[in-house]
């Protein structure tokens, strides 16, 4: 696999019309290298998502510049494939089309196409439920139909927007385990939108802080710590203090906006 390197270079985004622009991102620079697995850490209001659609394609920039493997990323492409928070299954087709729908409209012959979904099934613990509709799934099943319709096509980037948010706790650490698991045999670079400070942890070999609106990278900080990781250990929860720091301190940023906002 080549070394794709996503580039973002002093990367400004403004929403809005002139006489009430929303500064959502300011000057971001970040380089992520091939197989680096990056969270963006921050509290609501800090850009994150923003960042991760510009990277994608989804938006524009309005200053600034994003490469992903040399090329000027201008749309979304084939290479950098998004996980959402909202499943985004289509309810009229089983698990099964779900997964192969992209390799479907990709012109992937049958039997290959049928492989790569089996392959998935299997590695996700889906096989059972290959002929269900999303409706008779959990939120967590849906969420693993999900991740294997992206991991199917193969992209060497995955953008991932807090995808397991809405999961309760347990299903959440599962599926950390299989996306952590899949990730450190895939090479893939992920790149994964929190507000969670332990799940960043749990997850990722670098973090990423940004700060509360305009969103700016506050702190790039690298997670050394060996895998599996243990959330009890003292070395965790050191980590998770100091970052806890960095992070309240733009939480307080965004309550106090919010009561100025409420005020005006």
């Amino acid at each position: 696999m080549n070394d794709y390197t996503i580039r973002v270079e002093h990367v400004s985004q403004v929403f809005g019309g002139m006489e009430h622009p929303v500064v959502a991102l300011k000057d971001i620079n970040l380089d992520v290298s091939q197989g680096q697995f990056v969270c963006l850490l921050g509290p609501s209001g800090c850009g994150k998502s923003t960042l991760l659609n510009a990277i994608a394609g989804f938006v524009t920039p309005s200053q600034g510049l994003i490469t992903a493997d040399g090329r000027v990323v201008t749309e979304p492409g084939p290479q950098r494939a998004m996980v959402f928070q909202e499943y985004a299954l289509f309810p009229w087709m089983t698990v099964e089309q779900n997964i192969g729908f992209g390799l479907e409209i990709r012109g992937e012959a049958h039997p290959a196409r049928s492989a790569r979904v089996d392959h998935w099934l299997r590695t996700l613990g889906l096989q059972d439920f290959r002929k269900r509709f999303p409706k008779e799934l959990s939120g967590g099943m849906r969420q693993r139909v999900a991740i294997a319709r992206v991991l199917a096509l193969d992209s060497p980037v995955l953008l991932m927007d807090e995808p397991f948010g809405a999961l309760d706790a347990l299903t959440r650490r599962n599926l950390q385990d299989e996306l952590v698991r899949i990730w450190a045999e895939s090479a893939k670079t992920v790149i994964f939108v929190t507000h969670s400070i332990e799940e960043a942890i749990y997850l990722a070999d670098r973090i990423v802080v940004m700060t509360y609106r305009p969103g700016t990278v506050k702190q790039d900080r690298l997670v050394d710590l060996p895998r599996p990781r243990d959330p009890a250990s003292s070395v965790f929860n050191d980590l998770k203090r100091e970052l806890c720091v960095l992070v309240m301190e733009e939480q307080d940023n965004y309550e106090r906006a919010q009561r100025a906002a409420a005020m005006a």
